[in-house]
């Protein structure tokens, strides 16, 4: 991409040739960067950055330029049909960062706040044709491997007593104490790692996403981990996803199963946090989606794809490298631009979209986890999380409410996503249930020395904590909204 011009006078041209609208001075809500172009970084971005994709989109249509830290040229794609059209397309947009053209020409490197996202790495994500196959095969049997009813339960067990440790006190503020825990600690489960690095990790994938000055220590910490777990698994496998992308027989290396893992964790906690809590403030703060909810015309996991649609947990991903030049919404996109992909933006595009927050009804073919051959590959580990964390804590604190207006929640945004900061609640006080998981322990003491480390740990997640069935837990959920619904509005 053509960099822009350090002049940021009304006549310098962005790149892709169109005429930026300089504000007027003192005008911080829409001050521009270099040449006129908007960053995607920074305080201005992060004030509102829903507001910014629209006048991106005002500007210069489903296509516009940005610029990343450090000043980096980049395409931001807001169009539906354009990111259908980037992600399903690899010959023309490349994954591997080895292609981006500020790379190869030495104006980024690995010191760069958005190295780790963008720059090469030994993962699916950043590769293309058959390597990407081979490596993505991998996971996605992997993952598919796990039970999905015993992975519920184990998110069950993390979910009541996390809600133990505040239940007594009457009040909480539920995304630190509940939905920054919660995932990680499902996620280690799934990994192979110890509960016990799961708030340490937490820090560090919050921080790798932000893309601070600590975005690159944060993922050697999270590679130095994985690599220990690596070498663990080799000698001593079980059932979970670092031993299987080991003994697949795709053959990965030790590095690529690092890769995969970290992938994996970052992508995965960020993510079920950030759809956790805002699910959970939509259904604290706005009456008719509530409403909907307990009446039971809309259930939680299709409350869950309307917050996908609405507020995405990304809300832009990396999107690819051209390897050649090409048009795009409008735009000339020369060989070895990078191209980001604004899921937020499009989730809301006119063309798809009669307007933000229309009612979706279910509707799964929302961009929040991309699409084609790259799309999200543990969504539905995610979502089974999601449902799972926010159907325990209205079930066991059914008069769950805000302790602060609704527009006084704040957020924090990064070139990445955007999330609360906190969303503090208060409810009926109520005594702890006590230990749990003693079905785990159990299970877990009753496996033979010669069974397989795989079967014993199969037995773990299959024979945990008692589970009602789905027609059964959603009768209890539902009678319970019914009673918060009355306790709330008389």
């Amino acid at each position: 991409m053509t960099r822009p011009s350090p002049d940021p006078s009304p006549t310098s041209r962005p790149a892709g040739g169109l005429t930026a609208a300089v504000p007027p001075p003192g005008c911080p809500a829409h001050e521009p960067g270099p040449g006129g172009v908007h960053r995607l970084y920074g305080p201005v971005a992060s004030a509102d950055p829903f507001g910014l994709y629209e006048r991106l989109r005002a500007e210069h249509g489903p296509v516009a330029p940005v610029l990343l830290e450090g000043d980096v040229p980049a395409w931001l794609v807001l169009g539906y049909a354009e990111i259908l059209e980037v992600t399903r397309n690899p010959r023309r947009f490349s994954r591997d960062g080895r292609n981006w053209g500020e790379y190869r020409a030495g104006r980024v490197g690995a010191a760069s706040p958005i190295a780790p996202v963008l720059l090469w790495g030994p993962d699916c994500t950043h590769q293309d044709g058959e390597v990407h196959q081979r490596l993505r095969s991998a996971l996605n049997q992997s993952l598919d491997r796990f039970d999905r009813r015993g992975l519920r339960r184990h998110v069950q067990r993390h979910a009541h007593q996390l809600i133990d440790r505040f239940a007594a006190d009457g009040e909480a503020e539920i995304l630190a104490q509940y939905a920054q825990q919660l995932p990680m600690l499902a996620l280690t489960t799934v990994l192979g790692l110890p509960e016990e690095e799961g708030p340490r990790l937490v820090r560090a994938s919050r921080q790798l996403l932000i893309g601070t000055e600590k975005a690159v220590s944060a993922d050697r910490y999270i590679q130095r981990t994985l690599g220990e777990l690596v070498t663990r698994k080799s000698t001593d496998p079980g059932h979970d996803l670092a031993s299987w992308l080991l003994a697949h027989p795709a053959d990965l290396s030790d590095e690529e199963v690092v890769h995969h893992l970290r992938l994996v964790m970052v992508a995965g906690n960020e993510t079920t946090t950030n759809l956790i809590v805002n699910t959970l403030r939509v259904v604290l703060t706005h009456p008719r989606f509530r409403g909907s909810l307990h009446g039971g015309r809309m259930t939680l996991p299709a409350a869950v794809e309307q917050v996908l649609w609405d507020e995405p947990p990304i809300s832009v991903c990396p999107g690819g490298f051209a390897t050649q030049d090409v048009e795009l919404g409008g735009q000339h996109i020369r060989e070895g631009d990078v191209l980001l992909l604004g899921l937020a933006a499009a989730n809301v595009d006119p063309a798809v979209r009669p307007a933000p927050g229309a009612p979706m009804h279910g509707n799964r073919s929302h961009l929040a986890f991309t699409s084609g051959p790259h799309e999200c590959p543990g969504q539905d580990i995610g979502r089974a999380i999601t449902g799972t964390a926010i159907e325990v804590l209205l079930t066991r604190l059914p008069d769950l409410r805000l302790t602060t207006e609704p527009d006084d929640l704040s957020w924090s945004s990064s070139t990445w996503s955007r999330h609360l900061d906190a969303l503090p609640v208060a409810f009926s006080r109520r005594e702890p249930r006590g230990p749990s998981g003693a079905g785990v322990t159990a299970a877990r003491a009753g496996a033979t020395a010669s069974s397989p480390p795989e079967a014993a740990a199969a037995s773990t997640v299959r024979r945990g904590a008692p589970h009602a069935g789905p027609t059964r837990a959603w009768r209890a959920l539902r009678a319970r909204l019914r009673q918060w619904r009355l306790h709330r509005h008389g």
